[in-house]
């Protein structure tokens, strides 16, 4: 068990609490989170065989008061969570802080509304704690490579996608005037669809250009489309090699248990809390 800091500075019960519920670098934290995806996974074992009519009709009562068994637990570990950081409200409103309140509410609700423990299925979602367990350098730090490199490429993209929308109201428009009604080219806006359609090389075939004008427009559009899907991908790939060039720590903020921090960060970059420096095992 952690007993002291680095700097061999007692450890108080909520700090313990802390580096169990919220870090991994310790056998407690490792096994505790080891613990709470194996009742995530069971939980949601539960929902899919509960929809089972066969399964349900024999086992229903086992299933429901399986269910409450977990959703009790993962209320009590909700309320632990929201106990022991320093600014309940910045865990309560993060996003797997509004998960972890999502995962719960369903059952509750179920007493009221019928069906509403198939919502349970949104403790998929809280699998994402699978990165606390494997709380090595590189899953953390893949991970806030990807959010830093999709973050980056935003504007860009937004750009882009602006630019295809663009180019797909003006070739709807075209093939409006080039088709018409009779090849089913009966609005811009059913003809914008087409065009959408025909760039991003779906094809579903519901509307096909009759006339040879209009089909070398739609050939023309289909060529483009294949280098239109490239420059996305293009355009991450380059803030991906950008932003694997950040090394990331591990550690978790105490106060607002966010965690993607430089490696060499003294402070929180999300709150401006001074981190806690790694604990060292007795």
């Amino acid at each position: 068990m952690v007993e002291n800091t680095s700097d061999n500075t007692p450890i108080s019960l909520k700090e313990r609490l802390f580096i169990i519920i919220f870090e991994a670098d310790t056998p407690a934290g490792k096994a505790f989170d080891v613990g709470l995806l194996i009742a995530i996974l069971l939980s949601i074992l539960a929902v899919m065989l509960e929809s089972v009519e066969n399964i349900n009709s024999n086992f229903g009562g086992v299933l429901k008061t399986t269910e409450w068994i977990f959703t009790v637990l993962f209320t009590i570990e909700y309320v632990l969570r929201i106990f022991i950081v320093e600014k309940p409200r910045r865990y309560v409103f993060s996003f797997l802080g509004l998960i972890d309140l999502l995962s719960i509410i369903p059952t509750y609700l179920s007493v009221i509304f019928t069906g509403g423990q198939s919502l349970l299925i949104i403790r998929t979602i809280r699998l994402l704690r699978v990165f606390r367990i494997f709380k090595l350098a590189r899953y953390l730090g893949e991970a806030n490579v990807l959010l830093i490199a999709l973050k980056r490429s935003r504007p860009k993209i937004i750009v882009f996608l602006g630019g295809v929308l663009t180019l797909s109201v003006i070739m709807g428009t075209i093939m409006y005037l080039v088709e018409g009604t009779e090849a089913g080219f009966d609005s811009i806006p059913r003809s914008i669809y087409w065009a959408i359609v025909t760039l991003t090389t779906v094809g579903y075939g519901d509307i096909v250009p009759i006339t040879i004008v209009g089909q070398f427009i739609a050939t023309t559009i289909m060529i483009m489309g294949y280098g239109i899907i490239a420059v996305p991908t293009g355009i991450v790939s380059v803030e991906l090699a950008q932003a694997q060039k950040k090394k990331f720590s591990t550690v978790a903020c105490h106060s607002c248990s966010r965690e993607g921090h430089d490696e060499n960060a003294t402070f929180c970059k999300f709150c401006g809390v001074r981190l806690h420096q790694k604990e060292e095992n007795s």
